[in-house]
């Protein structure tokens, strides 16, 4: 699994000194479950972005997956912060998805500030994919980010894959700390030539 051309643009050992104070992204594939307006908000809250006194407006829409193939994952930050992307899976209920990810930060008189996410070198379910388009410097106006993640082979009707946004050089945001959220709805259909992969929930 190797990031598009055009996420590679993207890497960068620059720092930018001035950042601006938020970060926001828009999810392009597979469909969001919620309606994102131009800077793809809602996207503050875990797990999928939106909040029980602002739960947003649902698409309806269901991508449907074979187990083993490959979902394609595209992305465009509207609004640049250094940082990372991290995907996972839940099966059966969204509390199945993992905690943000562990910040490092530092002491302002704002408040804490991010200087790094904690990254798995070696991922395990639910997380599909972790420090996807590292980066430190902004990505040119326009661009997508994208990759394609193999899915386990297994059997859902409701899944959940989420891309979240772990954001460095950034203040505490009341609803998520430092990331930014975003979920779609997928059925999976195990490939019946391939192994059930058990190790996820309620697979037989």
């Amino acid at each position: 699994m190797k990031p598009h051309v055009s996420a590679l643009l993207c890497a960068s050992a620059v720092l930018l000194v001035a950042a601006p104070a938020s970060a926001h992204f828009i999810l392009a594939a597979p469909d969001s479950w919620l309606v994102e307006n131009v800077l793809g908000d809602p996207q503050k809250a875990g797990p999928c972005g939106a909040k029980a006194d602002a739960p947003g407006t649902p698409t309806g829409k269901v991508t449907e997956m074979r187990g083993g193939d490959m979902l394609h994952i595209k992305v465009q930050e509207t609004i640049y912060h250094p940082g990372f992307y991290r995907v996972a899976l839940s099966v059966l209920d969204r509390s199945e998805l993992p905690a943000d990810p562990e910040a490092v930060t530092r002491d302002s008189p704002r408040g804490p500030i991010s200087v790094s996410g904690k990254i798995d070198p070696a991922p395990k379910a639910p997380v599909l994919v972790d420090g996807l388009f590292e980066h430190r410097a902004p990505v040119p106006k326009g661009t997508f980010l994208e990759t394609d993640v193999k899915l386990p082979n297994i059997n859902c009707e409701t899944c959940t894959v989420q891309i979240i946004q772990f954001m460095e050089e950034h203040g505490l945001n009341r609803d998520g700390d430092f990331t930014y959220h975003h979920c779609a709805d997928l059925k999976i259909t195990a490939n019946p030539a391939l192994p059930i992969d058990k190790g996820w929930p309620g697979q037989k």
